[in-house]
């Protein structure tokens, strides 16, 4: 019986041992997936990582240099504008120290390749887009985007061609942002529309060494038909507050005119001085013509006769 418990523990100790070997390499791999992940495409590789063949290769390129001296000397200096950046592959790998640049910077023959970056900011125009607006409208719009190369590592390593995926990043972005917006909204909120655009083109293009600092929509066409409609609806909307007014106006005028005679009426003179000031204002434009008023009253007063 202590043989069987002993023998018992033994297998039971190194299943444990065996399970935490396990476990340890399990740790191990996911630490090391993690350390991978961590570490971005554009980060640079130091030149100790080249191994035997690419030091082999690296010796004889820098041989090949010197025995050529002076004339390898033009092969080697490369020059880049205050505004570019040089990317530096070796072997195929990127070159520790980031982009070169601005100046003069040098490179090896045969083992050395490089991509110019233009850190300019860049300006194009988005093509217009037909696009369906949440109430069921067809317009189509174009706007305008500008963009410049925050990381030119990253801008070579991380994508194949930056500007042209920034430019068809642009017009998928146009069309979901529109798409979720009625016709009133577009027209009537372009700033907003054009913030929203400039952040998620922003936040999305930042993993390839991009850098969106402006977006502005330039114009929204509509269909003929309804451009018509819409200037329909806007003048008969102009000849229903033109009446609203009008109807205004002759109320207040009413209003007023009754007044008048209220006053007129509680003086008898008030009307006979009213009546020469009349006469006064038609004398005043030399016409030939004078009409007489003739008294309602009067004209009761023969009729009964």
């Amino acid at each position: 019986m202590a043989v069987a418990t002993n023998a018992a523990s033994v297998v039971a100790t190194s299943s444990n041992s065996h399970s935490g070997v396990l476990v340890d390499r399990d740790e191990a791999n996911r630490r090391a997936m993690r350390a991978e992940a961590s570490i971005p495409i554009g980060a640079s590789v130091q030149e100790t990582d080249l191994g035997f063949c690419g030091w082999t290769l690296t010796a004889l390129s820098y041989a090949i240099v010197f025995l050529t001296f002076p004339v390898s000397i033009w092969f080697t200096i490369k020059i880049v504008q205050e505004y570019e950046r040089a990317v530096i592959f070796r072997l195929g790998r990127l070159l520790s120290g980031g982009a070169k640049g601005p100046g003069i910077f040098f490179v090896i023959p045969c083992i050395d390749s490089f991509s110019k970056v233009d850190l300019r900011t860049v300006s194009f125009d988005i093509p217009p887009q037909e696009i369906l607006t949440r109430d069921s409208v067809t317009v189509s719009v174009d706007a305008v985007v500008y963009y410049r190369v925050s990381n030119a590592t990253i801008s070579v390593a991380n994508v194949e061609d930056a500007n042209h995926s920034t430019r068809l990043l642009s017009q998928t972005t146009l069309r979901n942002i529109l798409g979720t917006r009625t016709l009133s909204e577009i027209l009537s909120e372009r700033e907003t529309i054009s913030h929203s655009m400039q952040s998620i083109l922003d936040d999305a293009t930042d993993s390839w060494g991009i850098r969106v600092e402006r977006v502005e929509i330039k114009d929204v066409r509509l269909p003929v038909q309804l451009q018509r409609a819409m200037a329909a609806e806007a003048e008969a909307a102009r000849e229903a507050r033109a009446k609203v007014i009008a109807a205004e106006g002759e109320k207040n005028a009413s209003r007023a005119l009754k007044e008048a005679a209220d006053v007129i009426a509680q003086s008898p003179a008030a009307l006979q001085l009213r009546y020469l000031q009349t006469l006064s204002a038609i004398s005043a434009e030399k016409n030939s013509t004078i009409v007489f008023p003739l008294p309602v009253d009067l004209l009761n007063t023969l009729l009964k006769k």
